[in-house]
């Protein structure tokens, strides 16, 4: 079962992980995930663990359970959906056309 774990404290790292869910049979991963550009965490990692039925009982019993002074979410993970390349969204963001508040061009002033 892939748990996923939200608001988790930005000093948290996969060995916490573990810990936190050690009492609820074997971790097949923990992993908090961490910014590309920065190597800082982004707040929130998966947990698999092995069995479902234990697995519920982590969720059941660590969701909104306070967890080194944040309260964490815990919640069944969905599974990844596939993002077109490329990452942040479409290639067409807009932008460019008429805005009527931009009048004129190099040197220009403003006259109304």
């Amino acid at each position: 079962m892939n748990i996923y774990i939200s608001n988790l404290s930005y000093g948290i790292t996969d060995a916490d992980l573990r810990e936190l869910f050690a009492d609820y049979g074997e971790i097949i991963s923990a992993k908090v995930i961490l910014d590309r550009e920065t190597g800082r965490s982004r707040g929130f990692g998966f947990v698999e663990l092995a069995d479902d039925a234990l697995g519920q009982k982590a969720i059941d019993e660590l969701n909104q359970a306070e967890y080194d002074g944040k309260v964490i979410s815990v919640n069944l993970a969905k599974p990844r959906t596939d993002r077109p390349a490329g990452g942040r969204g479409g290639a067409n963001r807009g932008g460019g056309g008429f805005n009527r508040d931009r009048r004129g061009g190099y040197n220009s002033e403003r006259r109304y």
